[in-house]
């Protein structure tokens, strides 16, 4: 399983025995909690929460290291792009001037970008780990059962079921389609020049859009011939009750977007302001 990008691992933990529609309301509130506030408190006991919830998955680093390694280097990329475009974006929402080192003209690095930059990364930390923590302890089919109980429709609910099932697949066809090549002579090491690499790339690429629009077409089939979406309701076999733990959890989550408002409120905006 450690091949996967990213899938449902089925392992006995706490998480993993939460219900689905628990889950997936945390992460929605959770996560806009996150987006809402600059509250560096609040962000700091966000993102532990994240991080101990992730630890309470019992799913293991080599399980995920590709999606960490991927996303760690897109974060860090947004985050130079952002002092890069605007090196005093920190200065302009603190108010104060308190400089680290004065740099060479236009780039410059005070204590409010750095806050401001730390505050970002705290964002990601509340964010990534709570992610990859429901993706990866929700059942796919459970997973549509509780987008349809919050109102969403069966047919985009199986939709996005079927999404998640087809991640592990697709990856499992492209290293299938990798090693065949590679028994052909195909040279993907790093000793093998960038742009030659390139071109081999895409030639995995192309034969696995195909298989992967050949299943697409297959599934359509079948879910027609069976008559899939003519009634307006339909019935789970992975559908089950709530129970006091899953209300628990839900609670937790809406006084965590309470308590963005009530920061919100004694900071008298968004950021919490410690230059002050």
């Amino acid at each position: 399983m450690s091949n996967n990008v990213m899938g449902f691992i089925p392992k006995n933990s706490l998480v993993h025995r939460l219900h689905s529609t628990a889950k997936l309301l945390y992460f929605i509130i959770v996560v806009t909690a996150s987006m809402l506030t600059y509250d560096t408190r609040l962000l700091i006991f966000i993102s532990v929460s994240s991080l101990l919830i992730l630890k309470l998955s019992k799913i293991r680093y080599v399980e995920i290291s590709f999606v960490v390694k991927f996303i760690l280097f897109f974060s860090v990329l947004n985050l130079v792009m952002v002092y890069v475009f605007d090196p005093t974006h920190g200065n302009s929402l603190y108010g104060t001037y308190n400089p680290i080192f004065a740099g060479w003209g236009y780039f410059q690095f005070t204590y409010e970008e750095f806050f401001f930059l730390a505050n970002m990364v705290l964002k990601y930390i509340c964010t990534v780990p709570l992610a990859i923590a429901f993706l990866m302890t929700t059942n796919p089919s459970q997973f549509a059962s509780s987008l349809n109980q919050i109102g969403l429709s069966y047919r985009l609910s199986y939709a996005v079921a079927l999404t998640l099932r087809y991640i592990p697949d697709v990856q499992a066809q492209y290293q299938a389609i990798s090693k065949s090549q590679q028994a052909r002579g195909l040279d993907l090491s790093r000793k093998a020049p960038f742009w030659q690499r390139v071109k081999a790339i895409v030639a995995q690429v192309m034969p696995l859009l195909l298989n992967s629009f050949n299943n697409i077409d297959s599934i359509n089939q079948a879910m027609e011939l069976r008559r899939f979406g003519q009634n307006k309701r339909r019935t789970w076999i992975s559908q089950r009750k709530m129970q006091v733990t899953d209300y628990l959890v839900i609670v937790l989550a809406l006084l965590i977007l309470a308590t963005v408002f009530v920061c919100w409120e004694l900071n008298q905006g968004r950021f919490y302001n410690p230059f002050v």
